[in-house]
This record gives C-alpha cells, sequence and structure tokens, in this order.
C-alpha cells in the first residue's frame, strides 16, 4: 500500500520520541528521517523503525551521565562516540585544537545548546547533517563559520552553537551520512563544493 504524508509525518514523530528516549543517534536519527520521506509504500516506512519498539518506553534511570565540559589547554582534545547531551555542554580551548564530533551523540531534548569559548585556538564541532543548526556568536580577530548543507527539517532536532572566540576559529561542519574518513578529509570534502559558490 501507498503511504500518505500523514503517515510519514507519524513515523518522523516516532523517531523523534525514539531519539529523545536514548534510542538513536543524532545520525540514526537523521538517516531514518531522510529514509522515512522517501519511503513510498507501507513496507519501505515499516523499514526505519523495525528494529524499535512500537512505543518508545520511559526514559532509563540508568542512563549514562550527560558531557557537560569539554577543555583543553595547550593540547588537542577529541570528543566523540555515543555520548549523552542535555540541554548544554561547553566546549573550551585555551591554546589549543578541539574536536567535539556530535554525529553519534544521544539527546535528551528538542533543543541543546553547545557554548564554544575560544582564546588562541580551533574548536571544530561535527554534526550530522539533517539535523537544524543555528550558529551564532562573536569572534574577535578570528572567525565562526558553518559548512556544508544546510538540510534540516521542521521537525529535526534543534543544535544552537554559541560561540565566544578571541584570536580563534570556530567551525561547524554538516557531515553528510555516509561521508567518512578523518576530519582533514572531511574538511576538504566539504570546504571545496562551498569555496566554488559565487561571492
Amino acid at each position: 500500500m501507498r503511504v500518505s504524508d500523514f503517515d510519514r509525518e507519524q513515523t518522523v514523530a516516532a523517531l523523534r520520541d525514539h531519539l529523545l528516549a536514548g534510542r538513536l543517534t543524532l545520525d540514526e536519527f537523521s538517516e531514518r528521517v531522510e529514509i522515512a520521506y522517501r519511503a513510498r509504500v507501507g513496507r519501505e516506512l515499516a523499514q526505519v523503525a523495525e528494529d524499535l519498539p512500537e512505543r518508545p518506553p520511559e526514559a532509563s534511570h540508568r542512563r549514562r551521565k550527560p558531557m557537560r565540559f569539554t577543555g583543553a589547554l595547550f593540547a588537542h582534545v577529541v570528543r566523540r562516540g555515543r555520548r549523552r547531551l542535555k540541554g548544554w555542554t561547553v566546549a573550551a580551548g585555551a591554546f589549543a585544537d578541539v574536536d567535539l564530533d556530535l554525529r553519534e551523540a544521544e539527546i535528551g531534548s528538542p533543543e541543546t545548546i553547545v557554548t564554544v569559548l575560544a582564546a588562541f585556538a580551533n574548536v571544530d564541532v561535527y554534526v550530522p547533517e539533517g539535523v537544524d543548526v543555528d550558529v551564532g556568536g562573536l569572534s574577535v580577530l578570528g572567525h565562526c563559520r558553518d559548512w556544508g548543507h544546510d538540510a534540516a527539517r521542521p521537525d529535526a532536532p534543534v543544535v544552537r552553537v554559541r560561540a565566544l572566540g578571541c584570536l580563534a576559529t570556530v567551525d561547524v561542519w554538516r557531515v553528510p551520512h555516509g561521508m567518512r574518513g578523518s576530519y582533514s578529509e572531511i574538511f576538504r570534502q566539504l570546504e571545496d563544493p562551498q569555496r566554488q559558490l559565487p561571492a
């Protein structure tokens, strides 16, 4: 049977509940939503949630502790993997490099705030394409930029990146599904198409 827009919206709403319950990462959610919106028949739509319970259970009391702070001083720090974000997190660097990879993060609310504080530092934040990312802030003698394709959907969770930098660079990278490789390879793949856009 062919599915309707209403069927797709219901499936996406259920996926969002699973995301907020900690059963899906941001990347898994974003990928499944993309498949759900492309689904034409019920079998395709059902596949996006076949490994999930029909109703998301209540949040578990034994969840991993939320990631609240990432810092680096005269160092290079990489935070990645399945980490829990609950409302807000801070990434700070001074005379340092910080890579904050949120592609496998679990979130506990529809909106998450990532505050970036950087002095004489480079901070890179990675999010999966399809998540609504709002980037803003102030940088003195530096820059705050976002890269990649803004493919967010209205029902996507929101990650707000707020940066305050001095002699620092803060870059937010929207990474497409399936893009793999080192961070420098991701930079090259996302920078090249954006540099070719007309000014």
